[in-house]
């Protein structure tokens, strides 16, 4: 029997980890920015400061791909996690900017079933990236995933369906519109987050 010897460098499950848990964060400011009783410009300026924080994990993602001979799986697929929670990330950040922006009074209640499965999104994912290391237990990660994101799919359909029933004028359509897109696009973008590291799992076993 081959054995293949693979020097571990921990350094990696810890950024991913470290990236995961800005997730975390932004999941919660993203509660918190649709509170009627929140300050949203302090929420948002709060939200810039994590999503530089998840940048900077980024980047030190990518420079230590660049500065490792050997690297704990392909160097694509660390690549393309690292843009993957990167991307939930500034998809969220997004959607608390287009709250301010856009000056909306109340949103929606459908809104807050959409944070709630992008918490869940991110706590799921924030405990799986140090599975990474061991390889083990992590297709009910990407299966409970893939669950969150089609329930996501439903709620998104169901409040773009109260959007354009009549009861909401032109313009507030459009914003509601915009900032309903950027959940969605935050959701989609934990599946696909869970799709690649499922494409790690298939290859490392």
């Amino acid at each position: 029997m081959a054995f293949r010897f693979r020097p571990v460098d921990a350094s990696f499950y810890d950024l991913f980890s470290e990236s995961a848990q800005h997730l975390v964060r932004g999941a919660e400011l993203l509660a918190e920015m649709l509170s009627d009783t929140s300050d949203r410009p302090v929420v948002a300026a709060a939200m810039r400061d994590a999503e530089h924080a998840a940048d900077e994990t980024t980047h030190a993602i990518v420079r230590r791909v660049n500065s490792t001979f050997v690297t704990p799986f392909d160097r694509e697929d660390i690549y393309d996690l690292a843009s993957g929670l990167d991307d939930v990330m500034d998809e969220m950040d997004e959607a608390v900017d287009l709250i301010l922006l856009y000056e909306v009074g109340s949103l929606p209640a459908e809104l807050s079933a959409q944070v709630e499965v992008l918490q869940r999104c991110a706590e799921l994912t924030a405990e799986a990236m140090p599975r990474l290391q061991a390889m083990q237990s992590l297709d009910e990660y990407w299966i409970e995933i893939n669950r969150l994101e089609n329930a996501g799919d439903k709620t998104h359909r169901r409040i773009l369906a109260s959007l354009f029933s009549g009861k909401y004028e032109a313009l507030e359509v459009l914003k509601l519109k915009d900032i309903t897109e950027a959940l969605e696009g935050a959701i989609d973008a934990f599946e696909t987050v869970a799709n690649i590291v499922e494409q790690i799992a298939v290859k490392e076993s």
